[in-house]
Parts: structure tokens; C-alpha cells; sequence
């Protein structure tokens, strides 16, 4: 058996944890706000998809799909007006499909900066050095 080289140094990755209970209360908020914005951004790319596929917009998918897309699309239905419908439909529900994922991911961040300030702030791993 070697004896260890006291010139060598042993890292060693130590999980620390946090359980209070703003921590837990912040990643529910957030995760509810990934997923609501997650699904109106999923279901504006369904419409696009839907309408640049040529579906058959009387079927009750399509028209569910549809007024879905009409809910939560930003008032941009009709910010871009080219002539082509297909194009219309993707520059204006692609916009806003892009900003209910910017809209989730500035929320999220600003919700963990605030209520998670300062030294109380979650550390997730931190190196240690064992000599």
C-alpha cells in the first residue's frame, strides 16, 4: 500500500441542499410558469403547423387547435399582412409563440432573483478540497 503524495490534491464534489421553504415555493411558481407558457408557445406551433400542412380546418382537432391559437396569441394575428396566408400565419403566431417563451424564461429569472436574493440565494454544488 503507497502512502498518499501530500502534494496531490483530492476534489471532491459535495451536493449541498437546501429545504426551506421559499426554495420549494419559488420552484413551483416557476415550473407552473415554464409549463403555461411552454404549452401557449406549443400550441400556436401546432397551429402553424396545421395551417402550413393544408389541414382540414372543419375537423374538431383543427378547430379546438385554432381557437386555442386565437387565445393566446398576443394580439398578433394580424401585425404582418402579406398576401400569402400560410406566411401570415407563421411570421404573426411564430412571434408571439417566441415571446410567450421569452415572456416565461424573463419571468422565471426575475422570480428566483427576487425571492431568492442575497446570501440566502440556493447554492447547488460547491467544490471542496481535501488535503
Amino acid at each position: 500500500m503507497t502512502a498518499p503524495d501530500p502534494h496531490e490534491r483530492d476534489e471532491r464534489a459535495e451536493v449541498v441542499e437546501r429545504h426551506d421553504g421559499r426554495l420549494g415555493f419559488v420552484r413551483v411558481v416557476n415550473t407552473l410558469i415554464s409549463v403555461v407558457t411552454g404549452l401557449f408557445a406549443l400550441g400556436l406551433a401546432v397551429h402553424i403547423v396545421l395551417v402550413l400542412g393544408n389541414a382540414n380546418m372543419e375537423n374538431g382537432f383543427a378547430q379546438f387547435v385554432t381557437s386555442w391559437a386565437n387565445a393566446v396569441d398576443l394580439g398578433f394575428d394580424n401585425l404582418f399582412t402579406p398576401a400569402n396566408e400560410n406566411l401570415r400565419v407563421l411570421l404573426n403566431e411564430g412571434l408571439a409563440a417566441i415571446l410567450w417563451l421569452v415572456i416565461g424564461a424573463v419571468l422565471t429569472t426575475l422570480i428566483a432573483r427576487i425571492a431568492l436574493a442575497g446570501p440566502d440565494r440556493p447554492v447547488w454544488y460547491r467544490r471542496r478540497v481535501v488535503r
